[in-house]
């Protein structure tokens, strides 16, 4: 069982950016894309972006895409999600999953092992 640990959140002014980190524990994510969600009060978890196991490619959602960067360091087995030009609909708690069958997905059912979320708030 692979245990995530996000951090890195904060409170940060509209334009500013912020680094979120994954760290996973008790196994191995070098082999499965990870992924990175958000979920804003009131409203449900949704797709921020996903990352293939060799970090050599991303897919993000249209809503972030230009703005957020994922990349990941297998040696630390960890993930990371580089957030600038942030605004205040960026506001929300932010997670990372590890792929249930190793591919990337946009599909939240597609992920397991979630961690407990880091708070992100953008304020204008």
């Amino acid at each position: 069982q692979v245990h995530m640990v996000e951090s890195g959140g904060g409170l940060v002014q509209a334009g500013g950016s912020l680094r979120l980190s994954c760290a996973a524990s008790g196994r191995t994510i070098s082999t499965y894309a990870m992924g990175w969600f958000r979920q804003a009060p009131g409203k449900e978890r949704e797709f921020v972006g996903t990352i293939d196991w060799t970090g050599g490619r991303t897919y993000y959602a249209d809503s972030v895409k230009g703005r957020f960067t994922i990349s990941r360091d297998n040696a630390r087995n960890t993930v990371y999600l580089q957030m600038n030009s942030l605004i205040p609909e960026d506001t929300a708690v932010y997670y990372c999953a590890i792929s249930s069958y190793g591919g990337t997905s946009r599909n939240i059912k597609n992920y397991e092992s979630w961690g407990q979320g880091t708070q992100v708030t953008v304020s204008s």
